[in-house]
Formats: C-alpha cells, sequence, structure tokens
C-alpha cells in the first residue's frame, strides 16, 4: 500500500504544470491590527511572478492574507480576494511548449488556507488576437462560482 501511494506521489510530481520558478514578494500594507500589534496583522500582499512559457512577461498578484495568531501559524483562512495585472517587460516570446487549446496551462499558485484552497493562475494563447490571456481564480467556490480576475498582454 505504502509503495502504491509513493509511486502515485511521483506520478503527480511529474504531471505537475510547468509553474513560475521565481515568486518575489514585492511588499505588503497592513489593513487592520491584529491583537494588540503582537502578532502580524491582517494585510495585502503583492508578489511577481514570470511565466517560464512565455520569456518577458511578468504578472503581478494581489492578495489578502489574515494575520492574528492562526496567520502567524499558517492555519488561517485567507479570503478569496486578489488583483492581477500582466505586462510585457521586452519582446514577447511563446516558447513552443507552453500549452495552447481551451483549457490553457497553470503558471501560479498560491496556498490561502491549510485545507486544499487556493488562488491559481492560468495561462491561454489567443492567437486569433494575437495575445497572451492570464486568468486568476479561486479553488474556493463561493454561490457556485469562483472569484476570478483577468490580465491581457499583447504579443508584437
Amino acid at each position: 500500500m505504502r509503495a502504491a501511494c509513493l509511486a502515485t506521489l511521483f506520478a503527480l510530481t511529474l504531471a505537475s504544470p510547468a509553474l513560475a520558478d521565481d515568486t518575489r514578494e514585492i511588499g505588503y500594507v497592513n489593513t487592520a491590527i491584529t491583537n494588540l500589534g503582537l502578532t502580524r496583522s491582517h494585510r495585502v500582499v503583492v508578489e511577481r511572478f514570470d511565466d517560464p512559457e512565455v520569456r518577458n512577461v511578468s504578472c503581478w498578484i494581489s492578495q489578502a492574507r489574515t494575520g492574528g495568531v492562526g496567520g502567524m501559524l499558517g492555519v488561517a483562512d485567507d479570503p478569496s480576494r486578489f488583483a492581477l495585472t500582466c505586462a510585457a517587460t521586452g519582446a514577447v516570446e511563446v516558447q513552443p511548449g507552453a500549452r495552447r487549446g481551451n483549457r490553457g496551462e497553470q503558471v501560479f499558485e498560491s496556498s490561502t488556507s491549510l485545507f486544499f484552497q487556493e488562488t491559481r493562475v492560468h495561462r491561454f494563447i489567443d492567437e486569433q488576437r494575437n495575445a497572451v490571456v492570464y486568468l486568476a481564480w479561486s479553488t474556493r467556490l463561493i454561490d457556485g462560482s469562483p472569484f476570478n480576475a483577468v490580465a491581457v498582454v499583447p504579443i508584437r
């Protein structure tokens, strides 16, 4: 049984999407002080990631992070609120390995809960309009529909 679980875990690791290698926290703002300032405050964090299959495109995502004791220990449930923008930082080059089609390819994920809640970013190639489209979405379902945001970078 243990060998089967390890084999499954290994197979899932090999099948994982090409996620952004270098995610960097750019900064944050405190939105509310918790526990008289004795614990980490609620905040909005801005992170940057580069698309591994599209050269010269960077994306910035801002996300709400829960503070307090739960936030410090990593067990807090962050709200599913975020914003996304992406920009060309040079000549945009879509690599041959970039997945095309209506399912896109996951390029970023950030855990927002101890129990399987994540913010994910998928890339789509709109070849008809010569653009790269990024969709940020939450795996947490709210009234049957997840929160989401879109950013578009033209290919020139």
